[in-house]
């Protein structure tokens, strides 16, 4: 389980490296999805992802972020979030 804060930090430091700057981010209940990004750039993530593992709240907030690049789930976006998705595998398998 992860905080609130220590959440919003993953997302903005994820923000950076894949070149994004949300205008928001929030976390509440949500009924029916992990997350979702608006048009006006804000997003917000369901407070049930706090207590999922490391890779399943990447999975969720890089899909998010490549949306403020991406609106759509074409050929592109999944491209992108395959590589980022790869590369932070690496980066967690080579960390000291």
């Amino acid at each position: 389980m992860t905080t609130q804060e220590k959440f919003k930090n993953e997302v903005l430091k994820l923000a950076k490296k894949v070149g994004v700057t949300p205008k928001a981010v929030h976390i509440r209940a949500m009924k029916t999805k992990w997350a979702s990004c608006s048009s006006s750039g804000r997003l917000t993530f369901d407070k049930k992802l706090l207590d999922e593992p490391e890779e399943v709240r990447l999975k969720v907030i890089l899909h998010e972020l490549l949306h403020l690049k991406y609106p759509n789930h074409g050929k592109m976006f999944k491209l992108l979030l395959n590589i980022y998705l790869e590369k932070a595998e690496e980066e967690v398998l080579t960390e000291p």
